[in-house]
């Protein structure tokens, strides 16, 4: 073996474990307070029956190629009929992944001479495609529309003449605050902007029906919205809701469309599924959000946490190997509740990341909040 070909590799995970950010892979194990899995649909009745029915009537487990080849199947082209009329939007594009949507979206559609705006907060698919893409990306503070403004205005006076993008989350992952969506899209009218709203962590959970916190906007020339099919919807893939136009575009100048082997046809199922059962199972949502209610007052009355209003609840802490050594203690104890550490988030910011789902109740949640009160009296 030329361990001389590996040793730069074998350096930088030593320089992480002496920082204590040396990520390993681990099973899960005890309840569940890390998935993005909110709603319980992962493991639904409803959404193994789907797909059961789908393979027992010949649907194929592979897409056999991209989309503009042989992949395209009537599956996925239903999806995106049902998500366009759901989600109040022209058109909608069924991707692989959020990640591959957001990069991709920031990839394509904004255009060499265009301005892009980005929360620093922002999903690291959104920072990685603005990195990537043609087009001018600068950093507002986050949640700060205000500095979106600046932003743009300072780009004016500096000679841009290209159209302007603003790209946010409109529910954040790892703080579990809401983007200032009216005011956003006050400021793209205002500038004739456009607005690409990452939906991730809102869809199926908030707003009308689960349509998201964007739900009043979509439909609108100058949105975009991004629907992930991993988190709420318990599935794989994401989907993309825009105007036609602006669709049509990415079928034909986004390459990781254009060039990426299509989503199996079996989540586009299971998809198509999820979105029903937003519209004919509203108690979910009711549920969760009694959860999400009932850890706020837990954390708030033994922790001295204040509630962030969302299934994510984050417990800062800053030090890092503090961190993953609570976070260690509450797996010992069967809490699967995980440490985030930069560069995930900020420099000093590290913390546990507390997700609520349906897949707990509120006695799992008394047990949590009493563990996590012991461990933070003696870690």
């Amino acid at each position: 073996m030329n361990e001389a070909l590996l040793a730069r590799y074998d350096a930088s995970l030593r320089g992480l474990a002496r920082k204590d950010r040396l990520r390993t892979l681990a099973p899960r194990a005890g309840l569940d307070f890390s998935s993005n899995d909110y709603l319980g649909l992962a493991a639904s009745k409803r959404l193994s029956e789907a797909v059961s029915a789908a393979i027992a009537r010949g649907t194929p487990v592979g897409a056999t190629g991209s989309r503009l080849l042989r992949g395209n199947a009537p599956e996925h082209e239903a999806l995106e009929a049902d998500a366009a009329a759901f989600f109040g939007a022209e058109c909608a594009l069924f991707f692989g992944s959020g990640y591959i949507a957001n990069f991709a979206l920031l990839t394509a559609l904004p255009q060499k001479g265009d301005l892009l705006v980005l929360d620093e907060l922002a999903h690291a698919s959104m920072h990685e495609g603005a990195q990537a893409g043609r087009t001018e990306a600068r950093l507002a503070a986050h949640n700060d529309v205000d500095a979106v403004e600046d932003a743009i205005t300072r780009w004016r006076a500096e000679g841009g003449i290209g159209r302007v993008w603003i790209a946010v989350e409109s529910l954040y992952s790892m703080d579990g605050d809401r983007a200032p969506m009216e005011s956003l899209v006050a400021l793209a009218d205002r500038h004739e902007t456009f607005l690409v709203v990452d939906e991730a962590h809102a869809t199926g959970v908030w707003g009308p029906d689960g349509r998201g916190l964007a739900a009043a906007f979509e439909g609108r020339d100058n949105i975009v919205a991004l629907h992930t099919c991993g988190k709420a919807l318990g599935g794989s893939g994401a989907l993309v809701t825009a105007p036609r136009t602006l669709c049509d575009y990415l079928v034909n100048r986004c390459r990781p469309f254009i060039y990426a082997t299509a989503p199996s046809p079996l989540m586009a199922i299971a998809a198509r599924e999820a979105l029903a059962i937003l519209s004919d199972e509203p108690l979910r949502r009711v549920q969760l959000h009694e959860r999400v209610a009932f850890v706020g007052r837990q954390l708030a009355e033994r922790c001295g946490v204040t509630p962030s209003g969302s299934q994510i609840q984050p417990f800062v802490i800053g030090d890092v190997r503090r961190t993953m050594t609570m976070a260690a203690a509450l797996q010992a104890r069967g809490f699967d509740i995980r440490g985030i550490r930069p560069p995930t988030v900020p420099e000093g910011t590290s913390r546990l990341r507390i997700s609520l789902t349906l897949n707990v109740d509120e006695a799992d949640i008394s047990a949590m909040v009493e563990a996590l009160a012991e461990v933070l009296a003696t870690a």
